[in-house]
């Protein structure tokens, strides 16, 4: 199997208001690949931002069924990991990966 690279696993922030409201309990909020685990989510974080990760939670919505311009299509399934830091650390998602 191919060595995966951190920045292939973290696919983007999630920057809505329920994930800025997480991020005062210390908790982050990133779209991850599908078949990513928690302990490959754990240490590219790690990796990426130098931040000491205390647990990672996972979750995949389901996508969607929507109409576009009178077609019916469906929303592909994504993948989040809700990253919660240890105290003293933090990432801001502002800046970007």
């Amino acid at each position: 199997m191919a060595r995966i690279d951190a920045y292939d696993i973290i696919v983007s922030p999630v920057i809505t208001e329920k994930s800025t409201v997480a991020s005062e309990f210390n908790q982050v909020v990133f779209n991850v690949r599908k078949d990513a685990s928690k302990p490959a989510i754990k240490q590219a974080i790690e990796q990426l931002f130098s931040v000491k990760v205390k647990s990672v939670n996972t979750l995949v919505r389901k996508g969607k069924r929507k109409v576009f311009r009178g077609i019916r299509g469906r929303q592909g399934d994504v993948k989040k990991a809700v990253v919660t830091l240890e105290d003293g650390h933090s990432i801001d998602v502002t800046t970007g990966l």
